[in-house]
C-alpha cells in the first residue's frame, strides 16, 4: 500500500475547543469520566476555506467536512479515539474524503444527491433525514447545494452544525448567503424555514458555520442561534 501524501504540517495550528464539558461516569469501567467536546479546525483550503468540526464522546467520534490532510491533524484525530463518522454538508467540503477514510477507517455519510461525486468509496446515503446516534441526527437542507445538509447535536442546548446552509456575514449573524454558485435560492430559504418549525429556542442555542467563521471575531460558535434566525426577514431575502 502506498503511504497517504501529507501536506507540510510545520505550520499547522491545533483544533481549538469550541464547547467542552466533562462529567464524572458512573458504573464505566472503562473511563473515569464522561467526555463531551467540540473542536474546530482551521480554515481548509481544500475546501475553499471550510471549517471542519469534531465531536469528540464516549459513544463514537463524529468529523464534520473535511479539514486539511496532514500528520498534524491526524495525530490529533488519533489522540482523540479516532473517527467512527465523517459526515459531509455539502459537495464543496470533500476535501480529500478518500484519504481520510483510508486513514482513519471511518463511515462517510452525505445525502443522496450527492453521493455519486464519491465513486469507488463505502459511504452511508439518506433522504430527509438519519438519526445517526440519540443525540445527532442529520437534516437535509438544499438550496446551497442539491444536497446540502446540516448536522444537529442535541446536547449543549442544541447545536446545529450547518455547513455553507448557513454562515454569518460581516457582523458575524447567521444568514443564508446567496453566491454565484448557489443551486436554488428560494429552496434554501424554504430549508431555513423548516428548520425554524423543527426547533425552538430551548433547542438550539448555538450555530456552528461551515465558512466564514474569520466574521466571528473570536468568538468561537454562533450563540443565541434560534432567535437570530428567527429574527431574519426571509420575504426580504427572497426578494
Amino acid at each position: 500500500m502506498c503511504p497517504l501524501p501529507q501536506q507540510p504540517s510545520q505550520t499547522a495550528k491545533l483544533p481549538r475547543a469550541v464547547l467542552s464539558y466533562e462529567v464524572p461516569s458512573k458504573g464505566n469501567l472503562q473511563s473515569d469520566s464522561i467526555l463531551n467536546s467540540i473542536f474546530a479546525f482551521p480554515p481548509n483550503r481544500d475546501t475553499l476555506g471550510g471549517t471542519s468540526y469534531f465531536i469528540v464522546r464516549n459513544e463514537g467520534n463524529i468529523l464534520i467536512d473535511c479539514p486539511a490532510l496532514n500528520q498534524t491533524y491526524q495525530d490529533f484525530l488519533r489522540s482523540h479515539g479516532g473517527v467512527r463518522w465523517l459526515f459531509l454538508t455539502h459537495r464543496g467540503a470533500i476535501g480529500k474524503t478518500a484519504e481520510i477514510q483510508q486513514a482513519m477507517g471511518c463511515e462517510v455519510l452525505i445525502q443522496e444527491q450527492e453521493a455519486y461525486l464519491l465513486p469507488g468509496l463505502t459511504v452511508t446515503t439518506f433522504a430527509q433525514e438519519f438519526t445517526l446516534t440519540s443525540t445527532a441526527k442529520l437534516i437535509w437542507t438544499p438550496g446551497h447545494s442539491p444536497g446540502s445538509s446540516c448536522l444537529y447535536y442535541s446536547d449543549f442546548g442544541g447545536v446545529l452544525f450547518s455547513g455553507r446552509h448557513l454562515v454569518p456575514n460581516q457582523q458575524g449573524e447567521p444568514m443564508p448567503l446567496r453566491t454565484a454558485k448557489t443551486f436554488h435560492w428560494p429552496r434554501q430559504i424554504q430549508s431555513l424555514q423548516s428548520l425554524l418549525k423543527s426547533f425552538t429556542p430551548e433547542t438550539l442555542h448555538y450555530i456552528c458555520p461551515g465558512a466564514n467563521t474569520g466574521f466571528l471575531r473570536g468568538e468561537r460558535v454562533i450563540d443565541n442561534a434560534y432567535q437570530r434566525l428567527a429574527s431574519l426577514d426571509l420575504p426580504a431575502l427572497l426578494l
